[in-house]
């Protein structure tokens, strides 16, 4: 009887990852090991290994995933630039004076940075920098001062835009189209990185909202918990409230906006954030921003133009209009060059433009590195046979394609424990979403549930990665006990999350029904 190498094979990934190293190198020495070991007891062919060159160009020049660096820079100029810092002083001011006000003001700003920065370590060093001292000093129950920051953070992953959410569209669009192969369909459809957004939106905020009602329900039958703020301040006038709120809503705006509404491709979009971002960050550091407002105001004008009455100069019917339009509009263009220019110039005055480099190169590095890997990894595993393995379990489980969904989210919720949702986006998805398709379950409304198990796992203890990032800006009085105590709550609320969404598929259907 032959080994099961493919069994072997993901039980020494796992081994291999809780060592230490680096996941792409580990995936990548597994994946040649088990292919040497599979050819000498003659379980693999090694002319497979002649498709990693089309994966290989396949990731490099997929158009989906040219957004993910665009939305991590945007995501980290927001962050060194201290927007968030403002928005959260603001919205404490706002809501402090109620009970448990200051928790939701958390859970707000941490939606209002998820839809704009969409990364998870920014937003929960900043609240813990910020937000988790005040909430402590006022009376807060550390632990759930703690859980309040670490599960607020993590809303970067379900409200687009989102680095998960670009992803799982790419994953879940494969598995769909191979679904559709199995089934006879060569005329097959396909899932957008759009349709996946406007899938998740509402599930996003239906998460705020049970964070925000679990909150005030505890702050009223456990008042010491979460007491009104002693030192609230003097409350915000309503042009302070519309200096931290609406640069943020804009660039959420024009991102989701254009997105959802059809108007650009998402790594359009993307980069729309990335400069929008550069402009808003230039804004806060000039004091006299005159002229980034009005390249900002002159760039929006190009696109609403570009959009209503496209101007083709190339054409021989052209006329006097025409080129009048043609100039005007490179005069507008002209003016956003001019105000991203002062933007970085400014940056780099203020000693930020290299770290935002640095940031983003490394993340982006860091997930590509992960994915280009994994498709090693993928390759091998199919060609020891473990994709016909994983299809004959889930088809045989008890309950048919209810228990086969319940076992991978129990699969899925248990490996959050140990690994990155990257990892478990680009290694067990591919192998078991095709399957889950086939069994009739909606792509989409199966995207948003993975989504909200996949967050989790930035709460699971021992290695969730926002308890990590919480304790390294937590104040030395907040233990770590504190902080894995804190979120036990919140993970039981993302089981709540995921039920609503389960028995409830039009929270996640209805939008992209409507808009696609």
């Amino acid at each position: 009887m032959s080994l099961p190498l493919d069994l072997l094979m993901f039980a020494a990934l796992i081994a291999a990852i809780l060592v230490g190293y680096p996941v792409s190198f580990m995936m990548a020495g597994t994946a040649a090991i088990f292919a040497l070991i599979g050819w000498m007891t003659g379980q693999f062919h090694p002319a497979l290994l002649g498709a990693l060159g089309q994966r290989v160009f396949g990731l490099l020049t997929n158009n989906v995933l040219i957004a993910i660096p665009l939305f991590v820079f945007m995501g980290v100029v927001l962050e060194k630039s201290r927007i968030a810092e403002e928005l959260l002083e603001t919205m404490g001011r706002l809501f402090g004076a109620m009970r448990g006000g200051l928790g939701v003001s958390v859970v707000l700003v941490g939606a209002l940075l998820a839809a704009s920065t969409g990364i998870v370590g920014a937003t929960v060093v900043a609240m813990g920098l910020i937000a988790l001292p005040t909430m402590v000093r006022n009376g807060y129950d550390p632990k759930l001062a703690s859980g309040i920051v670490c599960t607020s953070g993590t809303l970067g992953q379900i409200i687009p835009p989102s680095t998960l959410l670009i992803i799982l569209a790419d994953v879940m669009s494969n598995a769909f189209q191979q679904a559709q192969y199995e089934q006879g369909k060569f005329s097959v459809e396909t899932i957008s990185v759009g349709q996946v957004f406007a899938a998740a939106l509402l599930p996003g905020l239906t998460l705020v909202g049970v964070y925000i009602v679990y909150l005030l329900i505890k702050a009223t039958f456990v008042p010491q918990s979460a007491p009104a703020l002693a030192e609230a301040g003097e409350r915000p006038s309503a042009r302070q409230i519309m200096r931290a709120v609406v640069p943020p809503v804009l660039l959420i705006v024009a991102v989701l906006g254009s997105i959802l509404g059809g108007v650009a491709t998402p790594s359009e979009a993307a980069s729309v954030g990335a400069v929008g971002a550069l402009l808003l960050a230039g804004a806060r550091a000039e004091k006299n921003a005159r002229l980034i407002v009005a390249g900002a105001a002159a760039l929006g004008l190009v696109a609403v133009l570009a959009g209503s009455v496209p101007v083709r100069l190339q054409r021989s019917d052209t006329d006097m209009a025409d080129w009048a339009l043609g100039g005007f509009l490179t005069l507008l263009v002209l003016m956003g060059l001019a105000a991203v220019l002062q933007s970085v110039w400014r940056a780099q005055k203020k000693g930020i433009l290299t770290p935002i480099v640095t940031s983003t190169m490394t993340v982006t590095a860091m997930i590509f590195a992960t994915i280009l890997t994994a498709s090693v990894f993928s390759l091998v595993f199919r060609g020891l046979g473990g994709d016909v393995r994983v299809e004959e379990f889930l088809t045989q489980m008890p309950g048919g394609p209810q228990g086969a969904l319940i076992f991978v989210m129990v699969l899925i919720f248990v490996l959050g424990f140990f690994l990155d949702f990257v990892e478990i986006s680009v290694i067990v998805l591919p192998l078991v979403a095709p399957i889950l398709i086939l069994m009739g379950h909606d792509p989409l409304w199966l995207a948003v549930l993975i989504a909200i198990n996949l967050q989790t796992s930035f709460l699971t203890p021992p290695f969730g990665f926002s308890l990590f990032y919480l304790r390294s800006a937590a104040p030395k009085e907040i233990t770590t006990r504190q902080i894995y105590r804190g979120v036990i709550p919140f993970i039981m609320l993302q089981i709540v999350g995921m039920a609503v969404i389960w028995f409830a598929p039009a929270v996640s259907t209805w939008l992209p029904r409507i808009i696609f």
